[in-house]
């Protein structure tokens, strides 16, 4: 499969979850992918498995072509850094999508808001949703020099439910928000801005937590309806090589309502429905 054969990619936090999944489908379908994140060979953020190293492995040892960029994207001149090299190696970018999080960098806890630390702030909006406007800042100068192209803010949306954590829905919101203003203002340029919702996430962190590996999921129950990393991967694929993509600017899609629509499977085969809380 090389349908987006040509295309340059940038895809932010991509050491592990939905940012490897989608780095690494990005990269099957052909696409170029330069890869951030702040975990690197022999310095994991907070120990987490996983690094940009690491995913850069997977994707060239199929064939695919990647690059790791050491990247917090906290830091605006990082992120603007990351921006001019693939300017200067490549000189267009195709697909964004805005993957960057800082909310793991304390517990997610459950509790009414007035007993929150208000760091959850400081982690979700400074590491996540300033992270993911300053990377557009960067980055849609460069896009705009071409007819076409796509932004991905990955969030986490059940229609107009509450989530439940208050920091957690007040930030994936925001990004539903910023998905819509941008659309508005690069639809004139041919650029598609969207917000795309995964489901229930077999990530390495969600693995560890119910002490399990991918290939023994299917024991735990509280897994059965999730999804890997590779469904949302496989999203934005059918996004970027849809002639139409940009009929759906400024929506806010869900990843098991595009797999109906576009026919993709996750790994397993299955079509997982949209997610519902």
């Amino acid at each position: 499969m090389n349908g987006l054969h040509g295309k340059i990619a940038l895809v932010t936090g991509g050491s592990r979850g939905a940012g490897r999944g989608i780095a690494i489908e990005l990269a099957k379908a052909g696409a170029t992918v330069y890869i951030t994140g702040r975990s690197v060979k022999g310095k994991s953020t907070h120990q987490y498995p996983g690094t940009i190293d690491d995913t850069v492995q997977d994707i060239r040892s199929f064939g695919g072509t990647a690059y790791a960029c050491r990247c917090d994207h906290t830091k605006d001149e990082e992120t603007a850094a990351v921006i001019d090299r693939i300017r200067r190696e490549q000189g267009r970018l195709d697909i964004l999508v805005n993957n960057a999080w800082g909310g793991h960098d304390l517990p997610m806890e459950v509790k009414p808001f007035w007993e929150l630390s208000v760091q959850h702030w400081d982690t979700m909006f400074h590491g996540g949703v300033r992270a993911q406007l300053v990377t557009n800042h960067y980055a849609v100068p460069l896009m705009r020099e071409q007819p076409s192209g796509l932004i991905v803010h990955t969030t986490f949306r059940d229609q107009d439910k509450y989530t439940g954590t208050f920091y957690y829905d007040l930030a994936k919101n925001a990004l539903c928000r910023m998905a819509f203003g941008l659309a508005a203002e690069l639809r004139e340029h041919g650029i598609t801005v969207v917000a795309l919702s995964p489901g229930w996430m077999r990530t390495e962190l969600v693995l560890a937590h119910h002490g399990t590996d991918e290939a023994h999921w299917k024991e735990v129950k509280a897994l059965e309806r999730s999804e890997s990393p590779f469904y949302i991967g496989r999203a934005v694929c059918a996004l970027a090589g849809d002639p139409q993509m940009l009929d759906r600017t400024g929506q806010v899609l869900q990843v098991g309502q595009l797999a109906k629509e576009y026919g993709f499977t996750d790994i397993d085969g299955r079509i997982l429905p949209p997610f519902i809380i």
